[in-house]
């Protein structure tokens, strides 16, 4: 796994998802901090926190009284990276407003976010497309998806600008249960699939997912 602490100060966050199964940990408190492996992997956030547990992180130049609370945690800071993250190779986030409520007052707050890096296949179809999923060993075990737009380039060609804005647009209809156990199936990416979830803009869906093998075991007796 991965962790990652940041302050509420930075501007962005960046979780890379360019390792496979290894441990590190990381503590930023302003700007970005990038993990430069060279092994590729999907990300799946595991636990995330605003608040604060030590006296030391993201402790420099704060007064000691900001920094004696080291039992706050925030409920809901999880939800908002997840949503945002899981299933992509690399994210980067705006710290404003993921955690809506203050947790502790008066206290200098970081996240702090826990993240393993899976093997995972891929799939982004523009709007009126079929995405084609396909397992040739296993079955298809569906990560992560969402028909609509967090980005501002993909499936941006040719598409007016005012189409590209709202990059906040998620789909809560947008697992892909038909897929789920298959060998392979095909999806049309469309509103009357998965209803529109922000009129206006030009929606994408994007699919991370496993090829799952059940293995057998035969046990011998000695």
């Amino acid at each position: 796994y991965v962790s990652v602490a940041y302050s509420v100060v930075s501007l962005l966050i960046s979780i890379h998802c360019i390792i496979l199964f290894m441990s590190l940990s990381l503590n930023r408190c302003n700007g970005l901090r990038e993990c430069e492996l060279n092994t590729q992997g999907l990300i799946q956030i595991n636990t995330a926190n605003y608040g604060r547990t030590d006296k030391t992180t993201c402790s420099e130049g704060r007064p000691s009284e900001q920094l004696q609370n080291t039992n706050c945690y925030s409920p809901n800071a999880l939800a908002p990276v997840s949503k945002r993250c899981n299933g992509l190779r690399e994210c980067e986030l705006n710290t404003q407003g993921l955690a809506p409520k203050d947790p502790c007052f008066g206290t200098y707050k970081y996240y702090t976010t826990n993240y393993i890096c899976i093997p995972a296949e891929t799939s982004v179809t523009c709007h009126g497309g079929y995405s084609y999923l396909k397992c040739e060993n296993g079955k298809i075990q569906i990560n992560t998806a969402n028909y609509g737009r967090t980005d501002k380039t993909t499936c941006s060609e040719g598409r007016p600008s005012e189409q590209l804005q709202n990059t906040n647009c998620y789909s809560p209809n947008a697992l892909a249960p038909v897929c789920e156990g298959k060998n392979s199936c095909s999806i049309l990416a469309s509103n009357s699939v998965f209803s529109d979830p922000c009129v206006g803009t030009f929606k994408y869906l994007y699919i991370s997912y496993s090829c799952v093998s059940k293995c057998k075991c035969d046990c011998t007796e000695q």
